[in-house]
């Protein structure tokens, strides 16, 4: 679910924390993906033209791995370097979400059976989809798929998220790629979204900076969890009457989540706003402060060419993927995985603030005298330009 409404707070109130990106501009860059997302996202759009999942001969479903295979080759081929995160126990507090969508899932089959008699087949179509679940054989082909393509993948103990987020705090990676905003609640630096989207849809990857969206809503890392939870997250349901913008007001106006409860529940006495008696957002901020992940310093990523023998086996020969397309595909991953990843010019290069009036006459005087020793022999300049054909090789 992730956080309600956020992403509009932060392009209204901190636009410079968000940018836009074509898939190539990322090149170099290592990423950990929430896989338990990416699953869900592919078992809902890739789908047959009747809009049925696709399946092989024996009716397994194989919507997933078609996902996995060909939306991991695009991220590589671009010179990414992808690590798949998957969920693992979810925290206590999430069982009461757990079982609105299991609920949610039962009235879109009801629905699906209304709609096979009276409906259209959009109707049918959207009843459908509302209906996927992803499974523990989902998730175990899945990492079995990366597996033989090379790629690393990682089982958190909880939230996929939350070691996400780890991963690129403790520089591991460099970003957290998922389409929940929650990552950012789990303090990610860096969160990537549409980095697994069909190329069909042009979407450009939306790059969230965390220290831009802090500073640009005036608040705390600590404020910024208050925020999420009273938006409403997957531990909690928002508070009735609260929406995106009072939520806003309130932690600005009250400083904390504490205190804006305090003040909420007193006024519901006076036939305000009225706060659920179990609403329990101590213990989701917990989770949000300190999940259960594994430390990024005990998690080793490493990324090997594809085992083309075992990817033939599983894809072609179990599951009825094309054999030609496979090979073509492992050829591209063998190819870019292997490649050493070319430097970034921004990992060389830093833009320095504007020096002082007087700071300038002493570099003037200095590079005066740097001049003239170049005309001696000296150190020669070298520009940037150079620099540019150095790490390229030539």
């Amino acid at each position: 679910m992730g956080i309600k409404g956020l992403t509009a707070l932060l392009q209204e109130h901190a636009p410079k924390s968000i940018s836009n990106h074509e898939i190539k501009t990322l090149f170099g860059r290592k990423v950990a993906i929430d896989a338990s997302m990416s699953i869900y996202q592919f078992l809902i759009a890739v789908r047959q033209q009747d809009g049925e999942m696709l399946t092989n001969d024996q009716g397994e479903t194989t919507s997933h791995l078609m996902g996995f295979f060909y939306r991991t080759i695009r991220i590589v081929e671009n010179g990414i370097k992808p690590a798949y995160v998957f969920d693992g126990k979810p925290p206590e507090l999430k069982s009461g979400v757990l079982a609105k969508r299991f609920e949610r899932r039962e009235e879109a089959k009801e629905g699906e059976e209304e709609a096979k008699e009276t409906g259209t087949a959009e109707d049918m179509d959207r009843f459908s989809r509302r209906q996927v679940r992803v499974t523990r054989e989902h998730n175990e082909e899945c990492r079995k798929l990366l597996a033989l393509m090379g790629i690393p993948v990682v089982i958190a103990p909880s939230e996929a998220e939350a070691q996400c987020a780890e991963l690129a705090r403790g520089g591991k990676v460099y970003a957290a790629g998922s389409e929940d905003m929650d990552t950012l609640t789990f303090n990610t630096p860096t969160l990537y979204r549409h980095l697994t989207f069909s190329e069909a849809k042009k979407q450009p990857i939306s790059e969230i900076n965390l220290k831009a969206a802090l500073e640009g809503l005036g608040m705390t890392m600590s404020q910024f969890i208050d925020l999420c939870i009273l938006l409403g997250c997957d531990y909690l349901e928002p508070i009735k009457g609260v929406g995106p913008k009072s939520a806003l007001k309130l932690i600005r106006e009250y400083g904390t989540l504490g205190a804006i409860i305090e003040q909420l529940r007193e006024k519901c006495k006076r036939g305000g706003i009225q706060v659920p008696e179990e609403w329990p957002w101590e213990e989701a901020k917990k989770i949000f402060e300190k999940p259960d992940v594994l430390p990024a310093e005990e998690v080793e990523l490493e990324w090997k060419a594809p085992d083309v023998d075992g990817l033939v086996e599983f894809l072609v020969k179990e599951k009825g993927f094309n054999e030609e397309r496979v090979r073509r595909g492992a050829e591209k991953l063998a190819k870019h995985l292997s490649a050493k990843q070319q430097g970034r010019l921004d990992g060389f290069f830093s833009v320095k603030a504007k020096e002082p009036a007087k700071a300038k006459e002493s570099a003037k005087s200095k590079g005066a005298k740097k001049e003239e020793d170049a005309k001696k022999g000296g150190k020669r300049k070298v520009c940037v330009t150079s620099c540019v054909l150095y790490l390229r090789g030539f």
